[in-house]
């Protein structure tokens, strides 16, 4: 009886080395790709451009390292090891989130079923935070002083150099061939409904639901000191301050409308030696702004000259040019200035 030899194989020193790496790298990579998807998912003035652009760098970047990872995930499995099925979840939302974002950015599918890829894309990486914050501590890679060589510089210069260079060809592909993600905005989100409130997209953060307001019993509680007071919708309507603005909704979409009202600096006297204001909704909903935003603010009772539908926040919303959807709050029934600075707020609301 012949015993056979085994096949030769990669030499194992090799095979963890380049395991090694990918994993280094993926260690800076999905932070880098988390920490801009926030700030992307915050920001809806100019220089955010370059934030999605970082953000959509990043995701290319993990996915060029995704046949070095295969192999690696491949050996981890064979193991056995504990923390396998937290390990293989990870892995799952990970590939999820990198999914959603490039049919979300092309165009290729836009939303499911009444749920958006962008809504997906968000959800599977904030998911994946407590088992990424896991497998860092469970599977440690300890850096090395080798780590900070030329090689290591070289390789991870042509994995970024390569990954801009595939974002970049994706998004002139997308211009050439007419594909939806070619029209995108600066933030990745889709037009829907401009200048025509009636198509504009209903949405509601987290647990609001749309509640019905009574224009006659409905009033404005203004707390601005001595100056204070409250308004009716009526007395609300006579003001005809106008604004073009763009509305952008972290769940992909945006709109340009026509808004009308009143700027809040009209209704807040005294706003110069405030620190903030609090914008409160019927829902239980609020977001605190900059009290040096008072000019530029809108409390809108109409868009397109109709008045606000229940879904866009009837009878009054905030319009907050420059800021995402989520600053817009809708059924505000308080306005009040504050000492508190504005920033004294969870960056996303929390309910």
């Amino acid at each position: 009886m012949r015993l056979s030899k085994p096949r030769p194989g990669p030499p194992r020193g090799r095979l963890g080395a380049a395991g090694r790496g990918t994993n280094l790298a993926l260690l800076a990579l999905v932070p880098l790709a988390l920490a801009t998807g926030v700030l992307a998912f915050a920001v809806g003035s100019g220089w955010a451009r370059w934030v999605v652009v970082a953000h959509g760098v990043a995701g290319f970047a993990i996915l060029g390292l995704s046949p070095w990872k295969s192999v690696v995930i491949h050996r981890g499995v064979r193991r056995r090891r504990p923390g396998r099925s937290a390990s293989m979840a990870l892995t799952g939302l990970v590939a999820v989130a990198t999914a959603t974002g490039i049919l979300h950015s092309t165009g290729l599918a836009v939303s499911v079923a009444g749920i958006t890829l962008m809504q997906v894309h968000v959800a599977s990486a904030l998911c994946s935070l407590p088992f990424a914050a896991w497998h860092v501590m469970a599977r440690r890679v300890r850096p090395r002083i080798t780590d900070l060589s030329r090689r290591t510089f070289l390789r991870s210069g042509i994995v970024v150099g390569g990954a801009a260079l595939g974002y970049g060809g994706v998004q002139g592909l997308l211009r050439l061939t007419g594909l939806p993600g070619g029209d995108r905005r600066f933030t990745g989100s889709y037009e829907a409904g401009s200048f025509d409130p009636d198509s504009m997209p209903v949405t509601e953060w987290l647990d609001d639901s749309v509640p019905a307001v009574d224009p006659e019993s409905w009033a404005l509680r203004v707390e601005a000191g001595a100056m204070g007071g409250t308004y009716r919708y009526s007395g609300l309507s006579a003001f005809d301050d106008r604004v073009r603005a763009v509305i952008d909704c972290t769940g992909g979409w945006f709109a340009e409308q026509e808004w009308e009202g009143v700027r809040l600096d009209r209704l807040l006297p005294g706003w110069e030696q405030a620190r903030s204001i609090e914008v409160h909704s019927v829902t239980g909903y609020s977001r605190r702004f900059p009290a040096a935003d008072a000019p530029s603010l809108l409390l809108a009772l109409r868009a397109g000259r109709r008045p606000l539908a229940a879904g866009h926040g009837f009878p009054a919303r905030v319009v907050a040019p420059g800021r995402r959807g989520f600053w817009w709050v809708k059924w505000v029934d308080a306005v009040e200035l504050s000492s508190t600075p504005w920033w004294w707020q969870p960056p996303f609301p929390l309910t």
